[in-house]
């Protein structure tokens, strides 16, 4: 029985996080196409709060091309697949990447997680509400395109921060996922960032591009979250798989990393728990049925 198999027992003297009493920030963050540096994105934003203090819970749910293990260079005792599949618990396969920071790893692959029955889903509560240390921030790496998946995490979470860069395909994907999240499934705000940027300038150019064009044909609220700069430190940091932010603290792009970590820390506390991490799931299972995601 899933639920069961997610009881957690301490397989390690690693302290693991948990939810908190307060309500837990929960962030997608997602992109439209591939290549615009999601996952650097998620895990090098996560590596910064977590030594800003914050206790930081990665979700690795692209499951067809999972990699955030690969980056870190940290290799995983198991899959998201092997806790639903009951081969291991929600213990087992935790990561710890760096002090404060944990990684959920799912698996290429993988079945939809959207396909789960709801004895998986509720197990995945149970294990989630088990977990010891508090957790402050959830972010979930999603996959790329505008999948059913894809907006079930986006309308899961309390902040959707979508990567854009200059590019025709990248501008034109970015406000795909904006107007679907918005015409669609009625999200009301997005936070942009602006990945590979040449300069702060061209940037905020990119930034004001899109925002003209929502603002006349969407109902949304587009948020200016910064940039990350064009650097070769960055793609560095991707060969030796370890992030930018602990291979090359001093680089332009980790300086800028830094940066954007301070600015989500200082977003407003959750007032309500709908971003804890327990309804965040039982959020997704409702909004999936009704979307009628399936494989």
């Amino acid at each position: 029985m899933v639920s069961s198999a997610i009881a957690l027992a301490t397989t390690e003297n690693v302290q693991q996080p948990r939810p908190a009493s307060k309500p837990v920030q929960v962030m997608a963050v997602t992109g439209g196409k591939g290549g615009v540096g999601k996952s650097n994105v998620a895990i090098n934003i996560a590596l910064e709060l977590g030594r800003l203090g914050q206790s930081v819970l990665v979700l690795d749910a692209d499951l067809s091309l999972a990699n955030i293990d690969v980056l870190c260079g940290v290799k995983s005792r198991g899959t998201l697949e092997d806790v639903f599949d009951a081969r291991a618990t929600l213990d087992d396969i935790l990561v710890k990447v760096d002090s404060n920071v944990w990684l959920l790893p799912a698996n290429s692959g993988a079945s939809n997680l959207t396909s789960l029955t709801d004895a998986q889903y509720g197990g995945l509560i149970q294990g989630f509400s088990s977990l010891q240390n508090p957790i402050d921030t959830m972010i979930i790496d999603t996959p790329a395109g505008i999948s059913n998946q894809v907006t079930a995490f986006c309308r899961a979470a309390r902040e959707v921060l979508v990567i854009v860069c200059d590019e025709p395909t990248s501008i034109t994907d970015a406000y795909a996922v904006i107007k679907v999240l918005n015409t669609e499934h009625r999200v009301k705000h997005v936070n942009i960032l602006v990945n590979k940027s040449n300069s702060s300038q061209q940037a905020s150019d990119l930034f004001e591009k899109i925002l003209r064009v929502a603002d006349k044909n969407l109902d949304v609220v587009l948020r200016y979250l910064g940039s990350v700069p064009s650097d070769e430190h960055l793609q560095l940091g991707v060969c030796k798989q370890n992030p930018v932010v602990l291979s090359y603290p001093g680089s332009r792009s980790a300086l800028a990393f830094q940066k954007l970590a301070k600015k989500i820390q200082g977003w407003p506390e959750p007032k309500q728990p709908l971003g804890h991490v327990e309804f965040f799931v039982e959020r997704l299972i409702s909004q999936s049925t009704c979307a009628g995601v399936s494989e």
